[in-house]
Protein backbone atom coordinates (compact mmCIF):
# COMPACT_ATOMS: atom_id res chain seq x y z
CA UNK A 1 0.00 0.00 0.00
CA UNK A 2 1.36 3.69 -0.54
CA UNK A 3 2.89 5.20 2.56
CA UNK A 4 0.50 8.18 1.92
CA UNK A 5 -2.82 6.19 1.47
CA UNK A 6 -1.56 3.88 4.86
CA UNK A 7 -1.31 7.07 6.61
CA UNK A 8 -4.55 8.85 5.93
CA UNK A 9 -6.52 5.74 6.51
CA UNK A 10 -5.04 5.13 10.19
CA UNK A 11 -5.61 9.00 10.62
CA UNK A 12 -9.26 8.12 11.53
CA UNK A 13 -8.52 4.69 13.38
CA UNK A 14 -6.70 3.64 16.43
CA UNK A 15 -4.19 0.73 17.16
CA UNK A 16 -6.93 -0.92 18.93
CA UNK A 17 -8.93 -0.89 15.59
CA UNK A 18 -6.52 -2.64 14.57
CA UNK A 19 -6.19 -5.31 17.22
CA UNK A 20 -10.14 -5.84 16.58
CA UNK A 21 -9.43 -6.13 12.98
CA UNK A 22 -7.17 -8.33 13.46
CA UNK A 23 -9.00 -11.39 15.51
CA UNK A 24 -11.99 -10.59 13.03
CA UNK A 25 -9.94 -11.48 10.15
CA UNK A 26 -8.14 -14.24 12.55
CA UNK A 27 -4.63 -12.98 11.93
CA UNK A 28 -2.41 -13.23 14.55
CA UNK A 29 -2.81 -10.00 17.10
CA UNK A 30 0.93 -9.27 17.17
CA UNK A 31 1.26 -6.15 20.12
CA UNK A 32 4.85 -4.80 21.13
CA UNK A 33 5.30 -5.57 25.09
CA UNK A 34 2.54 -2.75 26.70
CA UNK A 35 6.12 -1.06 28.28
CA UNK A 36 6.65 -0.07 24.37
CA UNK A 37 5.54 3.96 24.93
CA UNK A 38 5.19 6.57 23.19
CA UNK A 39 8.03 9.35 24.14
CA UNK A 40 5.51 12.24 23.28
CA UNK A 41 1.88 11.63 24.30
CA UNK A 42 -0.47 11.58 21.16
CA UNK A 43 2.25 10.29 18.79
CA UNK A 44 0.89 8.15 15.99
CA UNK A 45 2.67 6.81 13.43
CA UNK A 46 2.13 3.89 10.14
CA UNK A 47 4.52 2.53 8.02
CA UNK A 48 6.89 -0.43 6.37
CA UNK A 49 8.91 -2.11 8.96
CA UNK A 50 12.62 -1.06 8.88
CA UNK A 51 14.35 -3.91 10.80
CA UNK A 52 17.21 -3.29 12.64
CA UNK A 53 19.19 -5.83 15.25
CA UNK A 54 21.33 -3.79 17.66
CA UNK A 55 24.83 -4.73 18.59
CA UNK A 56 26.25 -1.85 20.50
CA UNK A 57 26.87 0.49 17.56
CA UNK A 58 24.54 3.26 15.79
CA UNK A 59 26.32 1.71 12.66
CA UNK A 60 23.09 -0.72 11.82
CA UNK A 61 20.88 2.35 11.93
CA UNK A 62 23.13 4.34 9.42
CA UNK A 63 23.63 1.18 7.56
CA UNK A 64 19.13 0.55 7.52
CA UNK A 65 18.72 4.15 6.76
CA UNK A 66 20.48 3.51 2.88
CA UNK A 67 18.01 1.60 1.74
CA UNK A 68 15.01 2.88 3.27
CA UNK A 69 12.14 4.24 1.64
CA UNK A 70 10.54 7.31 2.89
CA UNK A 71 7.52 6.48 4.77
CA UNK A 72 9.20 3.44 6.68
CA UNK A 73 9.75 2.73 10.35
CA UNK A 74 12.91 1.81 12.20
CA UNK A 75 12.42 -0.97 14.47
CA UNK A 76 15.15 -2.01 16.68
CA UNK A 77 15.67 -5.15 18.95
CA UNK A 78 18.15 -4.79 21.45
CA UNK A 79 16.82 -7.75 23.53
CA UNK A 80 13.95 -5.78 25.47
CA UNK A 81 17.49 -4.65 27.72
CA UNK A 82 17.31 -2.14 30.47
CA UNK A 83 21.00 -1.88 31.11
CA UNK A 84 21.74 0.28 28.10
CA UNK A 85 20.00 3.28 25.81
CA UNK A 86 20.54 1.96 22.17
CA UNK A 87 18.90 5.50 20.39
CA UNK A 88 19.45 8.75 20.74
CA UNK A 89 18.37 12.64 19.58
CA UNK A 90 21.09 12.06 16.66
CA UNK A 91 19.93 8.67 15.25
CA UNK A 92 16.05 9.78 15.47
CA UNK A 93 17.13 13.31 13.58
CA UNK A 94 18.88 10.72 10.85
CA UNK A 95 15.56 8.78 10.77
CA UNK A 96 13.60 12.06 10.16
CA UNK A 97 16.26 13.00 7.10
CA UNK A 98 15.40 9.87 5.72
CA UNK A 99 12.20 10.35 5.51
CA UNK A 100 11.39 7.74 8.07
CA UNK A 101 8.10 7.85 9.61
CA UNK A 102 9.16 6.60 13.30
CA UNK A 103 11.22 4.60 15.33
CA UNK A 104 10.34 1.59 18.01
CA UNK A 105 12.66 0.44 19.99
CA UNK A 106 12.52 -3.03 21.96
CA UNK A 107 14.81 -1.53 24.54
CA UNK A 108 15.46 1.88 25.56
CA UNK A 109 16.53 5.17 24.66
CA UNK A 110 17.97 8.72 25.56
CA UNK A 111 18.11 12.56 25.36
CA UNK A 112 14.47 12.36 25.90
CA UNK A 113 14.06 16.41 25.31
CA UNK A 114 15.74 16.27 22.43
CA UNK A 115 13.81 13.51 20.92
CA UNK A 116 10.83 15.33 21.76
CA UNK A 117 11.77 18.52 20.22
CA UNK A 118 12.61 16.63 17.11
CA UNK A 119 8.88 15.55 16.82
CA UNK A 120 9.61 12.26 15.07
CA UNK A 121 7.41 9.48 16.60
CA UNK A 122 9.28 7.59 18.52
CA UNK A 123 8.24 4.36 20.82
CA UNK A 124 10.47 2.60 23.89
CA UNK A 125 10.28 0.68 26.71
CA UNK A 126 11.91 3.88 28.91
CA UNK A 127 14.96 5.81 28.96
CA UNK A 128 18.42 5.75 30.55
CA UNK A 129 21.01 7.84 30.53
CA UNK A 130 23.78 5.87 29.19
CA UNK A 131 24.51 4.17 25.77
CA UNK A 132 25.92 0.96 25.10
CA UNK A 133 29.43 -0.19 26.81
CA UNK A 134 29.67 -3.17 24.55
CA UNK A 135 30.37 -4.11 20.96
CA UNK A 136 28.96 -7.51 20.41
CA UNK A 137 29.63 -9.22 16.81
CA UNK A 138 27.27 -8.22 14.55
CA UNK A 139 24.88 -11.50 12.62
CA UNK A 140 24.56 -11.88 9.06
CA UNK A 141 21.03 -10.91 9.16
CA UNK A 142 21.12 -7.97 11.31
CA UNK A 143 18.84 -6.01 8.77
CA UNK A 144 16.25 -8.44 8.23
CA UNK A 145 14.83 -9.27 11.12
CA UNK A 146 13.83 -7.88 14.21
CA UNK A 147 12.14 -9.67 17.34
CA UNK A 148 10.08 -7.24 19.77
CA UNK A 149 8.78 -9.00 22.72
CA UNK A 150 7.58 -12.68 21.43
CA UNK A 151 7.18 -11.09 17.92
CA UNK A 152 9.86 -11.34 15.11
CA UNK A 153 8.96 -8.94 11.68
CA UNK A 154 10.48 -7.34 9.06
CA UNK A 155 9.39 -5.60 5.85
CA UNK A 156 6.76 -7.60 4.67
CA UNK A 157 5.26 -6.37 7.88
CA UNK A 158 3.64 -2.83 8.80
CA UNK A 159 3.77 -1.29 12.36
CA UNK A 160 1.36 1.15 13.60
CA UNK A 161 1.38 2.79 16.74
CA UNK A 162 -0.56 5.41 18.94
CA UNK A 163 -1.43 5.88 22.82
CA UNK A 164 -2.25 2.93 23.37
CA UNK A 165 0.77 1.32 22.12
CA UNK A 166 2.40 -0.77 19.09
CA UNK A 167 0.93 -3.36 16.48
CA UNK A 168 2.04 -5.32 13.94
CA UNK A 169 0.19 -6.73 10.62
CA UNK A 170 1.13 -8.01 7.53
CA UNK A 171 2.00 -6.19 4.73
CA UNK A 172 -0.43 -8.16 2.66
CA UNK A 173 -3.70 -8.14 4.61
CA UNK A 174 -3.46 -4.20 5.46
CA UNK A 175 -5.92 -3.19 3.15
CA UNK A 176 -8.51 -5.87 4.17
CA UNK A 177 -7.82 -5.18 7.95
CA UNK A 178 -8.27 -1.59 7.48
CA UNK A 179 -11.47 -2.41 6.33
CA UNK A 180 -12.42 -4.21 8.64
CA UNK A 181 -10.88 -1.48 11.56
CA UNK A 182 -12.92 1.02 9.64
CA UNK A 183 -16.15 -0.69 10.20
CA UNK A 184 -16.00 -1.71 13.49
CA UNK A 185 -14.77 2.56 14.29
CA UNK A 186 -18.33 3.21 12.50
CA UNK A 187 -20.13 0.72 14.66
CA UNK A 188 -19.00 1.75 17.56
CA UNK A 189 -19.64 5.54 16.73
CA UNK A 190 -23.00 4.69 16.11
CA UNK A 191 -23.60 3.17 19.42
CA UNK A 192 -21.86 5.52 21.30
CA UNK A 193 -23.76 8.04 19.45
CA UNK A 194 -27.20 5.83 20.73
CA UNK A 195 -25.85 6.19 24.34
CA UNK A 196 -25.62 9.21 24.68
CA UNK A 197 -29.28 9.95 22.94
CA UNK A 198 -30.48 8.26 26.33
CA UNK A 199 -30.45 4.08 24.66
CA UNK A 200 -28.10 1.61 26.65
CA UNK A 201 -25.72 -0.07 25.15
CA UNK A 202 -27.72 -3.32 26.50
CA UNK A 203 -30.50 -2.90 24.75
CA UNK A 204 -28.63 -2.16 21.50
CA UNK A 205 -27.12 -5.34 22.16
CA UNK A 206 -29.80 -7.10 22.83
CA UNK A 207 -27.95 -8.39 25.94
CA UNK A 208 -30.95 -9.47 28.01
CA UNK A 209 -32.38 -11.69 24.95
CA UNK A 210 -28.51 -12.48 24.74
CA UNK A 211 -28.90 -13.77 28.47
CA UNK A 212 -32.19 -15.72 27.33
CA UNK A 213 -30.57 -17.50 24.67
CA UNK A 214 -27.06 -18.41 27.18
CA UNK A 215 -29.53 -20.03 29.40
CA UNK A 216 -30.60 -21.81 26.91
CA UNK A 217 -27.08 -22.83 25.50
CA UNK A 218 -24.47 -22.41 28.23
CA UNK A 219 -21.70 -22.72 25.07
CA UNK A 220 -23.41 -19.80 23.09
CA UNK A 221 -20.37 -17.23 23.62
CA UNK A 222 -21.05 -12.84 23.74
CA UNK A 223 -18.95 -12.77 20.54
CA UNK A 224 -20.72 -14.98 19.07
CA UNK A 225 -24.27 -13.10 19.77
CA UNK A 226 -22.37 -9.67 18.91
CA UNK A 227 -21.97 -10.72 15.27
CA UNK A 228 -25.46 -11.87 15.01
CA UNK A 229 -26.92 -8.49 15.76
CA UNK A 230 -23.88 -6.95 13.82
CA UNK A 231 -22.76 -5.32 17.15
CA UNK A 232 -19.32 -4.01 18.60
CA UNK A 233 -17.20 -3.97 21.35
CA UNK A 234 -15.22 -7.01 21.72
CA UNK A 235 -13.92 -9.18 19.01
Amino acid sequence: MDPEVLRTRFAELTTAHIADACIRAHVPVRCAPAGVRAVVPGSRMAGRVLPTRHVGSVDVFLEAYESATPGDVLVVDNGGREDESCVGDLAVLEAQAAGLQGVVIWGLHRDTVDIQAIGLPVFSVGSLSTGPQRLDPRPDDALESASVGEWTVGQADIVFGDDDGVIFAPAAEVDRLLTLAESIRDTERRQAERIRAGETLRDQLGFATYLQRRREQPALTFREHLRNVGGAIEE
